[in-house]
């Protein structure tokens, strides 16, 4: 292996997990950056109507693109399970599958963000006063998706084979970059949200640019050539299964989202500019985590490839320990700074109150969600990844709906409405852990029966 690959199948999985989870968790963080900044410089430069209009697009983008997200993931955990295997020919089938794969989804999503942003707005209940922002930003940040989903599905690639520092090196340029244009089209040509849609979308191309010229220079077996892409049947397959349902996954938590977000427009401006706000720290706290469900999904991938199905508990293990201790240590920390975080964002007072309302509720269990995604990234690396989608669908997604549709209307307040996520968190997680238990025993059993 070369230097900048980790060794999933041998080794110290303390270690190795560590060293894959850090730059992944800087990626995250990084990537977050992007909208946070939209966020915080039009709050400071252009007020709390624009930063509403920016912050309520959030869920409404996720619900679009999550989808196709979910077949990067698919792609990911193809890839790793054929590096696992050494099968090195059907490796290079899936690097390329892949790469066409986004650069279709993106330009189709393009097209879709850019023709029905506004209609989307209005489904969601957008109120008159700032639909407008919020259309043209989503337009013009939507002229980046053929860059965000070959950045998605390219770092996917490259983390599938043990290298994460290559994607953190390019959201790292995308990112200061990302600051530098909101800055100057906001400060010197008063673009307001059109500006920092504008920079949002020259910075992904920024990043996919870079992930892609790591593929096409890689001299090992992910190598890329742009000149022949092409779809190979088995390779799609493979995707297809995984992805699919792990896309309808986060596009059913999507769904539940938008309609927290319609319910949270019902309040007015100021709560969802504190909305927007609280969302896009406790995002931060979230991305870290997620970096272990990351790392429990390609290590379990590759591991599931060799064979090496003993080790599959252990990642599991490991990886659920860390998220536990950074999910309590930092979700903490991040609700007892709560007030100076949120004052980055706005010099409201009104905002800030209502932005705290949301990190005391989100913030302090937000470790259940952390081990709620571990464990979905463990049973998506063994292959079971139609287990999970229901899952989310009963325990995510139907039950903040019913939720909306009964408590909170009984109920009207905002803390009453976020209340349902850390319930959801909670019944959805455990029964995750039960199919883990069924889905890892089935795995074993699978495991003596090649060996007999």
């Amino acid at each position: 292996m070369r230097f900048k690959d980790i060794d999933m199948l041998n080794g110290s999985l303390w270690s190795n997990i560590f060293l894959f989870t850090l730059p992944v968790m800087l990626s995250g963080v990084l990537q977050l950056l992007f909208n946070a900044i939209d966020m915080i410089v039009v709050g400071k430069f252009s007020g709390s109507l624009s930063m509403a209009a920016v912050s309520s697009t959030g869920s409404l983008i996720n619900l679009v693109t999550n989808l196709f997200i979910g077949m990067s993931v698919g792609s990911s955990v193809c890839i790793a399970r054929r590096i696992g295997s050494r099968d090195y020919d059907k490796v290079r089938d899936a690097v390329h599958s892949s790469i066409l794969i986004a650069m279709v989804s993106g330009v189709l999503l393009m097209f879709v963000g850019i023709a029905f942003s506004r209609r989307f707005l209005e489904m969601m209940g957008s109120p008159e006063d700032v639909i407008s922002l919020s259309a043209l930003y989503l337009r013009i940040y939507f002229t980046g998706m053929p860059a965000t989903m070959v950045y998605n599905f390219a770092s996917g690639v490259l983390k599938a084979k043990g290298d994460t520092r290559r994607p953190l090196f390019a959201l790292l340029i995308a990112g200061v970059l990302n600051a530098s244009l909101n800055l100057f089209f906001v400060i010197v040509f008063h673009m307001d949200v059109a500006g920092v849609g504008l920079a949002s979308s020259i910075s992904s191309y920024v990043s996919a640019f870079f992930v892609l010229y790591a593929l096409v220079k890689d001299e090992g077996i992910v190598q890329l050539d742009l000149r022949h892409l092409y779809i190979e049947k088995s390779a799609m397959k493979e995707i297809l299964q995984v992805g699919i349902p792990a896309g309808l996954q986060s596009t059913i938590f999507s769904i539940s989202n938008v309609a927290i977000q319609s319910s949270v427009n019902s309040f007015g401006p100021i709560v969802m500019a504190a909305n927007g706000a609280a969302g896009s720290i406790a995002d931060f706290v979230y991305t870290i985590m997620n970096s272990f469900y990351q790392s429990c999904l390609t290590f379990t991938s590759q591991n599931v490839g060799a064979g090496k199905y003993d080790r599959v508990s252990r990642i599991l293990s490991v990886c659920l320990i860390l998220v536990f201790i950074s999910g309590v240590l930092i979700g903490n920390l991040v609700y007892l700074n709560g007030n100076g975080l949120l004052n980055i964002y706005s010099d409201d007072a009104a905002v800030i109150a209502a932005g705290m309302i949301k990190l005391s509720i989100f913030c302090r269990p937000y470790f259940l969600c952390g081990m709620m995604d571990v464990l979905v990234g463990s049973l998506r690396g063994m292959g079971y990844s139609i287990f999970p989608m229901f899952t989310s669908l009963m325990g995510s997604c139907a039950f903040r709906l019913i939720w909306i549709a009964t408590y909170f209307k009984a109920h009207h307040s905002i803390d009453v409405l976020y209340f349902s996520y850390p319930l959801s968190w909670t019944i959805t997680g455990l029964v995750h852990l039960c199919t883990f238990f069924v889905g890892y025993s089935l795995l074993r059993k699978k495991g003596r029966s090649v060996k007999a």
